[in-house]
């Protein structure tokens, strides 16, 4: 397997901005998905990169700053009203978070000033709404597609089955919180992860619990008409 971080890594300034941003993801694991995602967006020609998940704009600075690098664009795919584990009672819940006015879940407002901070918004779109009913829309192909929202069987397995449909060939499939080990934590990823692998797709890097992996020669029939299209 190959380690592209030791040949990628984001300007001094967007590690800076992701370090400072509000999220759950580690510099060891953001490393792994700038180099990825620049990575991917060169191999395809300046596809843009997806992201599944944007919660407060933590890992969307780094594909940002690929895309930046790249000259492509990073789309994120959000409804921006918290996973399971992040509602009221659950471990990861954040009361400052919380619309105060209808009382409900609103990562949308962070998310911005995450990106009005790094200096990086006209690098992305936000695509918000539900991941299975963005994916029935989009028109065009894909570099890389990073499944990072719910992990409920139901929720990772319509973000795969959603989105690999759009995915180019030599694209890019990066999944987070793959824990082979129940006691690690929730396996929904892992199952997508070795689904992933079972239909051809080639392990490109692990770390953590990020895996890269590659969609195989040939393993792109079914997949809409080429298009340089970026609009939902």
């Amino acid at each position: 397997m190959t380690d592209l971080r030791e040949s990628t890594r984001p300007a001094p300034e967007v590690l800076a901005a992701f370090e400072a941003a509000t999220g759950f993801m580690p510099v060891d694991e953001g490393l792994a998905l700038y180099a990825a995602a620049l990575d991917a967006a060169r191999l395809t020609g300046g596809l843009p990169l997806l992201e599944i998940g944007t919660y407060c704009g933590r890992s969307a600075i780094l594909l940002a700053g690929a895309a930046r690098a790249a000259g492509t664009v990073a789309l994120t795919v959000d409804h921006h009203r918290g996973s399971e584990e992040q509602q009221p009672g659950w471990e990861y819940h954040d009361p400052t978070l919380v619309d105060p006015e209808i009382g409900w879940m609103d990562t949308l407002p962070r998310f911005r000033r995450t990106l009005h901070r790094a200096g990086l918004e006209e690098h992305v779109i936000a695509l918000v709404g539900r991941s299975p009913q963005v994916a029935t829309v989009w028109g065009g192909r894909l570099a890389l597609v990073f499944i990072d929202g719910g992990h409920t069987d139901e929720h990772a397995t319509g973000d795969y089955e959603g989105w690999m449909p759009h995915l180019a060939e030599d694209g890019l499939l990066v999944i987070h919180d793959v824990f082979p080990d129940p006691a690690d934590g929730g396996q929904a990823p892992y199952r997508v992860y070795l689904r992933a692998l079972a239909e051809g797709f080639e392990e490109v890097s692990v770390t953590g619990s990020l895996r890269v992996l590659r969609r195989g020669a040939g393993q792109h029939e079914g997949l809409p008409e080429s298009s340089d299209r970026t609009d939902g």
